[in-house]
């Protein structure tokens, strides 16, 4: 009876008490993700199931410690009996929400939905690609705003990874009460609380001033300068040694004498250094050679005669503006800078005359116009011939381990894309098997997403091998790129001109037109001899299109 009326005393707050009783075991279940949350232990489960009343029990089960998969990507799989998110082979998304009910509060039950894991980058550090990475997120815009409501499927907000803009979406029905981080809301650490979601409408209003228990937690322990004090009277005690270091090299009181090292004598006569100057620090306040060198050091006594660059203070002052790191940015620089530092680089170069090339494209181009469909580009035949040769000499389609090299089947080609956000590498999956209007479609598709950055993990993950094109849009005869690890090459393609060639006779001349192309070889993987074949395997494709159509 004493447990049917406090029922009946907060059925106001609680509607479903049947159905929250069922979920009192998931306080044994831990979540799926990279915070800090652990399982309960076997004493405080049966503290929580034996020492209180049952809606007692609900709230300290429940409270902060109950994770529910709320809201995901299409790409979350979810298993029938629990509903929790499996983690299979492919990578799909890990969103964290706990939901909380209040027994004797103000706050009515709720739900706290968190920053998801939508990328692998986002938590743990992945080999080979992607190191130094923090765990954190961004909201890029909400598309629903407080006090609207959501449905299973409907798009709540998107959230900005590291290489892409990726849509989260709603998988429970309620309403959204409050939203925590706002648009623009940046560094945001996967699992914090992002928005509050009820069920009923009329609880909304209640959640205007809600603060999250979770941001509450995490703020003491960063403002935790208590022992400070303590460590200025450790400072202050290993002060005073230095004033008897500065007593002992006195000046000995017997005449005018100067005591000194005969080095030191020398070194202070070479270099015209008075030693009635100098205080010796060595025994008995003897001059040493230490001493010399300190005095003639640029921040030594011997250098403060000299004139202060920094006092002519009429020198105008720099102007400049901080551009702050975009996501995109900073995965860019550690990326290529774990590149140069950790892998041996080489460079191969070859010029390779495309004459066939445009005549072969000249033709499918009138074919394409004829038929509505879009011109092929030279890079849509270089992404082509590069994927043969990969075909041909597999050696260079591999990938560096510590134990073993790895020899991938699949010719992945990603693609560079500049965009005004920063560098994108899109793939172009089994591009040996695909023609040449596949590849030229994908490739339009995969920057056009890369431009507009709605591209997605599946879009720019698991390439083998990169070609990288500066000489198309940018004119540059020649450059050398960098390895995009866990590849083992990319190809730099240069600008293609034309140049006088030697003819049949002795006085007659020809002219053609050369694309220079450099390899960079990571060199635990592909040796300099496998890189050449590479490479002759390339230039006979380009020198050969038909060959690529075969």
């Amino acid at each position: 009876m004493a447990y049917a009326s406090r029922i009946i005393n907060h059925s106001k707050k609680l509607k479903d008490v049947s159905t929250l009783l069922r979920r009192e075991h998931a306080a044994t279940v831990h979540y799926f993700s990279n915070t800090n949350r652990t399982l309960l232990n076997r004493e405080d489960t049966f503290n929580a199931r034996l020492g209180y009343s049952p809606l007692e029990r609900i709230s300290k089960c429940s409270i902060g410690t109950v994770p529910v998969c709320g809201f995901s990507t299409t790409r979350t799989i979810l298993s029938s009996a629990m509903g929790w998110p499996i983690f299979g082979k492919e990578f799909s998304c890990s969103m964290q929400s706990a939901r909380g009910f209040s027994s004797g509060s103000d706050l009515p039950p709720h739900q706290e939905i968190g920053m998801p894991s939508l990328s692998p980058t986002m938590t743990e550090a992945w080999t080979f690609i992607y190191l130094f990475i923090e765990t954190y997120g961004n909201v890029a815009r909400w598309l629903k705003k407080e006090g609207d409501k959501v449905a299973p499927g409907e798009v709540l907000c998107e959230v900005e990874t590291d290489k892409a803009t990726v849509e989260m979406e709603c998988m429970e029905e309620g309403y959204l009460a409050k939203i925590v981080k706002t648009e623009g809301s940046k560094e945001i650490q996967v699992g914090e609380v992002i928005a509050i979601t009820v069920e009923d409408e009329e609880d909304i209003g209640k959640f205007k001033d809600y603060t999250p228990s979770s941001t509450a937690d995490v703020a003491p322990p960063k403002a935790e300068p208590s022992p400070a004090p303590p460590k200025e009277e450790k400072v202050e005690q290993p002060s005073s040694p230095p004033e008897p270091k500065a007593s002992k090299p006195s000046v000995p009181p017997t005449g005018d004498r100067v005591f000194a090292s005969p080095l030191a004598r020398k070194l202070a006569e070479d270099k015209n250094v008075p030693l009635a100057n100098i205080k010796g620090t060595g025994p008995e306040g003897r001059i040493v050679k230490a001493d010399i060198d300190e005095y003639l050091a640029p921040s030594g006594k011997g250098a403060i005669a000299k004139p202060s660059k920094s006092t002519d203070s009429n020198a105008p002052a720099l102007d400049y503006v901080d551009i702050p790191h975009s996501q995109i940015r900073k995965v860019t620089a550690s990326r290529l800078a774990f590149s140069k530092q950790t892998i041996p680089h080489y460079y191969l170069t070859v010029d390779t005359c495309v004459d066939k090339l445009m005549g072969l494209r000249s033709q499918l181009n009138s074919f394409r116009e004829a038929s509505g469909g879009k011109r092929l580009s030279v890079n849509d035949l270089v992404v082509k011939a590069a994927a043969l040769a990969l075909r041909k000499v597999p050696q260079c389609n591999s990938s560096w381990t510590d134990d073993y090299i790895r020899q991938f089947k699949n010719v992945n080609i990603n693609v560079a894309v500049q965009t005004e956000n920063g560098l994108y590498v899109p793939v172009v999956k089994d591009a040996d098997k695909k023609g040449l209007s596949t590849i030229g479609e994908e490739v339009r598709l995969l920057a056009q997403k890369a431009k507009e950055n709605s591209l997605k993990p599946e879009d720019y993950e698991g390439g083998t091998f990169t070609v990288s094109n500066l000489g198309g849009p940018f004119g540059i005869k020649q450059f050398c790129a960098v390895v995009n690890p866990p590849q083992a090459a990319i190809l730099a393609v240069g600008s293609a001109g034309k140049r006088v060639v030697p003819g049949n006779g002795p006085d007659q001349f020809n002219f053609a037109s050369y694309m220079p192309v450099t390899l960079s070889c990571d060199h635990r993987v592909v040796d300099g001899a496998i890189g050449a074949e590479w490479l002759k395997a390339f230039k006979g494709y380009i020198e050969n299109p038909e060959s690529m159509l075969l």
